[in-house]
């Protein structure tokens, strides 16, 4: 299982999260980790939508670790999901407000018209599963090209919700199981180099959710002023 992986890779960027409770000795490795559920959310968001991040399935592991940290997963699970569905409304809006000439400003034409030709066939499935499986499955095609082919919003909004759900459940239960035991074993075997790695990953996740953020919200008002060049028929 990919996430299995997640799960495993995650232990190269939280080595002392295995250890509940404990303040880490490096004052930003504890700022990072203290951002907690806001952090996560705002993850989530960015994570779910069309502004790359540096590290594909952030979320994901950012579930793994706090899971095995034992937060509560009824908070952890809601939560990044409710991230993960902003992001996504926020990128179909902006695929549905510049309809297929924005779309195909970020994607090829021959790419762009495969997967509208796809979505049109394939409603549901075209969004559930790029939502549920991790990377590299990539998902913000899909979601540009559910706005732009004005694919039913509630039924998008349904449809990935759902999805994300199942896979936060997913990263949670691996964070449960494994985590603790993966965490453990690579503050064993990398004590020596893990700060400055750590240093170095969240201060680049932390500026790239702040760019990507900015993004989101300047292509979302700018989308509006590509013509709309969509089918006339909503998909459903």
């Amino acid at each position: 299982m990919k996430l299995d992986r997640l799960a495993r890779f995650a232990a190269a960027f939280a080595p002392e999260a295995a250890q509940p409770g404990r303040r880490h000795s490096n004052a930003l490795l504890h700022l990072f980790f203290s951002f907690g559920l806001l952090g996560l959310f705002a993850v989530a968001v960015v994570d779910a939508s069309f502004i790359p991040l540096p590290l594909p399935g952030i979320t994901d592991i950012m579930i793994i670790v706090m899971a095995a940290q034992h937060h509560n997963w009824l908070l952890l699970i809601p939560i990044a999901t409710a991230g993960s569905a902003l992001g996504g409304y926020l990128s179909y809006q902006v695929g549905h407000s510049g309809g297929v000439a924005f779309m195909e400003r970020r994607l090829s034409a021959a790419t762009a018209k495969r997967i509208r030709d796809w979505m049109e066939r394939h409603a549901i499935l075209s969004v559930a599963l790029p939502a549920l499986l991790p990377p590299p499955m990539p998902l913000s095609p899909f979601v540009l090209a559910a706005g732009a082919i004005h694919m039913e919003r509630k039924q998008f909004l349904t449809t990935f919700t759902i999805s994300r759900a199942v896979r936060h459940t997913i990263a949670v239960w691996l964070g449960f199981h494994y985590g603790r035991h993966i965490l453990h074993l690579w503050n064993r075997l990398s004590a020596q180099y893990a700060h400055p790695i750590l240093i170095a990953i969240w201060t680049i996740i932390a500026l790239s959710c702040a760019l990507g953020v900015w993004r989101l919200y300047r292509a979302s008002r700018a989308s509006g002023a590509y013509p709309a060049s969509h089918p006339n028929t909503t998909v459903s």
